[in-house]
C-alpha cells in the first residue's frame, strides 16, 4: 500500500461523496480509481454496464424490481 496525493478540492470532494456512499474516504478514492480504470480500458462499455459485470463477477446476482420496491 503506497500514499497518494491529491489536491485538497479533489480530497474533498470525495470526502462529500464517501458520506453519500456509505464508504470511507479511503474506499470511496479506491472505488474511484477502480472504476475509472475499467472505464479507460471498456470505452465501449458505460458505467452500469461496469458495475454490473464487477458485481456479476463478485457474486452478487441482481434480482428485478418489483412494481411496490420503490416505495
Amino acid at each position: 500500500m503506497g500514499i497518494v496525493n491529491i489536491d485538497d478540492e479533489l480530497h474533498d470532494r470525495i470526502r462529500r461523496a464517501c458520506t453519500v456512499s456509505s464508504r470511507s474516504i479511503n474506499a470511496q478514492a479506491s472505488f474511484w480509481i477502480r472504476v475509472g480504470m475499467l472505464c479507460e480500458l471498456n470505452p465501449a462499455m458505460s458505467f452500469q454496464e461496469i458495475v454490473a459485470r464487477e458485481l456479476r463477477n463478485a457474486g452478487v446476482i441482481p434480482q428485478p424490481l418489483s412494481d411496490g420496491a420503490a416505495r
